[in-house]
């Protein structure tokens, strides 16, 4: 397995908590990539605690939001593990700054794998927490995982439709994705020619005066000292242009209908990506019986009940 060389000072833009220990840890998935992260353990507890593996948002790193959740979760009680995907940040694997929705599922798989071994941790109560990109991928690795007793995804983005069909589905029709898919082939020529992955660009700077309001969150968060870090996808030149292609083509909600585990559901009342979570929502309460007809009917707003929170950072 690849041998990871890893940062052993504090290096996040969330404050070190007195009352949990820290430390730093690898494991590797089942594609043979070693992963790096964060383990958060409550001080002075004893016997087999609940744990839980967190990660996310897409292109974000453990130094930032799901090293807060996680040391949050520690704070409360869990044995937690903040993690970096595949290709990215502190983990192994190459070419750098890709992302797969099977093996970014994989990643959560075998978070579990390390967390279900640890002799503080009670393997039959390990549950994942997915926040943006990585909320669909946690509900994701919870249709295939049956060690998985828990799920929480946090303003979950879909990556595979937002993907195919482009924000609100706007851009839902085969043409649409036909240019897409040309132009990025195209870039794999161009990849393949320079030796090199083209990078998307992270998000984007200086910020434009009509950006939406939810790109000019982005800004304050992963722009700004209160969420820049030097290894963040977002927060500096973003994913390999080429990533998209393989989420055009895999629906990551498939076989969401058949979990048999507890789901939460998070999302901002107002936050446009809201859609995702309704969706979602729809093939988990069983709107959609059938796991092979996609996307799920909306389900109307007075029927779901939402939860809404502001962490501090």
């Amino acid at each position: 397995m690849e041998q990871l060389k890893l940062t052993q000072e504090w290096d996040k833009v969330l404050p070190k908590s007195e009352m949990v220990g820290h430390g730093k840890v690898t494991f590797h998935n089942r594609y043979g990539i070693t992963l790096a992260a964060d383990v958060y353990v409550p001080k002075n507890a004893e016997g087999k605690l609940p744990a839980i593996a967190v990660s996310g948002p897409f292109g974000a790193v453990k130094e930032q939001s799901s090293g807060l959740y996680a040391q949050k979760m520690a704070e409360l009680g869990f044995f937690t593990l903040a993690f970096d995907p595949s290709y990215t940040g502190e983990s192994g694997g190459t070419p750098r700054y890709v992302a797969s929705p099977d093996i970014n599922t994989e990643d959560f798989c075998a978070a579990v794998d390390f967390l279900s071994v640890q002799e503080n941790v009670d393997p039959e109560r390990i549950g994942i927490i997915g926040i943006c990109g990585w909320g669909g991928m946690a509900i994701n690795a919870a249709s295939i995982d049956t060690r998985i007793k828990a799920t929480a995804a946090m303003t979950m983005y879909d990556m595979t439709r937002v993907t195919a069909n482009g924000y609100f589905d706007a851009e839902d029709s085969e043409q649409a994705r036909f240019e897409k898919r040309k132009a990025l082939n195209a870039q794999r020529a161009e990849d393949y020619k320079n030796g090199s992955y083209a990078l998307a660009g992270g998000v984007v700077d200086p910020l434009p005066e009509d950006a939406p309001q939810f790109v000019a969150d982005y800004y304050a968060y992963y722009k700004t000292p209160r969420g820049y870090h030097p290894r963040s996808l977002n927060s500096n030149g973003g994913w390999s242009v080429t990533s998209s292609l393989s989420f055009l083509n895999m629906p990551i909600l498939q076989y969401a209908c058949e979990i048999r585990s507890a789901v939460l559901l998070v999302h901002g009342e107002k936050a446009h990506s809201r859609y995702f979570s309704e969706t979602a929502y729809g093939k988990l309460a069983g709107t959609t019986r059938n796991c092979s007809l996609s996307p799920a009917p909306a389900i109307p707003t007075s029927t779901i009940r939402w939860i809404s929170f502001r962490l501090k950072s």
